[in-house]
């Protein structure tokens, strides 16, 4: 079994860098003529498309009438997986996403996700500054932004999240644009962040839950916000992997017992 997944994931990575190298010359093209970085982002829905069929894996949409074409959103996920930025480029909006800075640093990949996308590093003040800046800016220019705010893959024991942190839902109040929470069901389980890059089959779920509108709220209720995202989608997350429960009254060992009364009637 490790054997056929080892030559999955290779083939997976395979299909991955030659799917990217193909497409390079348009992402330069979009990123490098003015105004056309939105087609860019539309690239990356094609290559993320491409990719999953490639890999036989089907990416199923729970409740997506909630995302609307013409309404830009701020998009907040869990985050387990490297599958969850392609998994998430599917959607039909244009969306920056903002993701960590290792990414930019990547070889001809870090060249399109940091010019297309935001990468941060987190232990930066500075860059968690300028950050929030682009942010704002995204949205001012009518893109849709998603965002992971978890703060990076730290959880450590899913399908349980890490806290969230309050920079998204500070720049949805401050912006009035509505926050989309989503729940990625199973990508921990198709790709564990366990430092092995090793694939497992099994399709991909998204769940789009309502909107939360954020109009006349105050920069204070940030907080608030934060857990109310955080619940729905934990929620979500605890609905599709249904944790094993302990039998109630569990069957006690009786062996010491019955060899006590053995022991007492002799």
């Amino acid at each position: 079994m490790n054997t056929l997944r080892r030559i999955y994931s290779v083939y997976g990575m395979v299909v991955f860098a030659i799917t990217f190298l193909l497409l390079l010359p348009i992402f330069v093209i979009t990123i490098e003529v003015p105004g056309l970085k939105k087609y860019g982002r539309m690239l990356n829905r094609v290559w993320a498309k491409f990719f999953f069929i490639m890999l036989f894996i089907r990416v199923k949409y729970q409740n997506r009438h909630h995302l609307k074409f013409s309404k830009q959103y701020i998009i907040v996920a869990n985050h387990f997986s490297y599958l969850d930025i392609p998994a998430l480029g599917l959607i039909p909006n244009d969306a920056v996403f903002i993701g960590k800075s290792s990414l930019g640093k990547l070889p001809l990949f870090g060249y399109m996700f940091r010019n297309l996308h935001i990468a941060v590093n987190r232990n930066s003040l500075r860059s968690r500054g300028e950050t929030i800046f682009k942010t704002k800016e995204a949205l001012d220019e009518g893109s849709s932004v998603v965002i992971f705010p978890e703060g990076g893959i730290i959880a450590q024991n899913p399908p349980e999240m890490g806290r969230f942190k309050d920079g998204a839902f500070k720049v949805a109040i401050e912006k009035q644009i509505p926050i989309i929470p989503v729940t990625l069901s199973y990508n921990h389980l198709i790709l564990p962040d366990d430092g092995k890059l090793l694939l497992n089959y099994k399709n991909i779920k998204v769940v789009f839950h309502p909107p939360i509108s954020v109009e006349g709220l105050a920069v204070k209720a940030a907080g608030e916000l934060k857990e109310r995202c955080y619940n729905i989608i934990q929620e979500q997350l605890c609905k599709d992997n249904p944790q094993p429960v302990a039998a109630e009254h569990p069957i006690p060992d009786t062996t010491n017992i019955k060899n006590l009364i053995i022991h007492e009637n002799r």
